[in-house]
């Protein structure tokens, strides 16, 4: 069942491993691995090799951990990209380096005859604003850097999609301030993840304002 509901912590977050980096250029996804967050909570997780129908060279073979020989009797990418499409539903979508992930999907789910119309934020672009001071912004200095559990397995689509959805919780409970990460919508961390970084401090201290003057609000209607 789909529940857009435009919270920061409702979203689903996904992660491909791929034969090369350019689907314009022919390149393929082999495998998808992706978690529902509900209410900051994981609801459901989905991962699967997929056969592109060509081999992939040696360099992939060694980056990703995932070999010809794995891929041989995995299902076609059409039949994989049908049923993720299911999971997603009409949920926004969050990955780690974004523009990547979201070039692979719309290729493959355009293969089936199928449109992404969630909308997507990168959560290295948004941590690129809210830690700054952070070594480098990839994903496994980011987990080190923020000391998010870890089994240490990197490159592989379901364990990048765990990473980065504890990477995402853990900025939007920043953004919003225990406990009122329920109030951090989808569209702000989107903001966030383009404002220059400069104006980070007032866009936050500007958001901040709006929800205290929402909460007072609601008390002043509720009494």
């Amino acid at each position: 069942m789909t529940d857009r509901t435009g919270r920061a912590d409702t979203v689903v977050v996904l992660d491909f491993e791929t034969t090369g980096l350019s689907p314009e250029r022919g390149d393929r996804a082999i495998e998808i691995g992706a978690v529902l967050l509900e209410r900051g909570q994981v609801a459901g997780r989905f991962q699967q090799l997929m056969n592109p129908g060509v081999r992939i060279d040696p360099f992939i073979e060694n980056y990703t951990g995932i070999s010809n020989a794995m891929l041989r009797d995995a299902p076609r990418c059409e039949e994989v990209m049908r049923e993720f499409a299911g999971f997603i539903g009409e949920h926004d979508l969050v990955a780690h380096n974004a523009s990547f992930d979201r070039r692979f999907l719309e290729a493959e789910l355009g293969r089936v005859g199928r449109g992404s119309p969630s909308r997507f934020a990168c959560s290295m672009l948004v941590a690129r604003r809210l830690y700054q001071e952070a070594p480098n912004h990839k994903l496994a200095s980011l987990v080190a850097y923020k000391n998010i559990r870890t089994d240490g397995v990197f490159h592989r689509a379901l364990a990048d999609s765990e990473m980065t959805a504890r990477l995402w919780l853990g900025m939007v409970e920043e953004v919003g301030g225990p406990p009122r990460s329920a109030a951090v919508s989808f569209s702000l961390m989107q903001q966030l993840g383009r404002t220059p970084k400069h104006a980070v401090r007032a866009l936050l201290d500007r958001s901040a304002q709006r929800r205290i003057a929402a909460q007072t609000e609601s008390v002043v209607v509720d009494t």
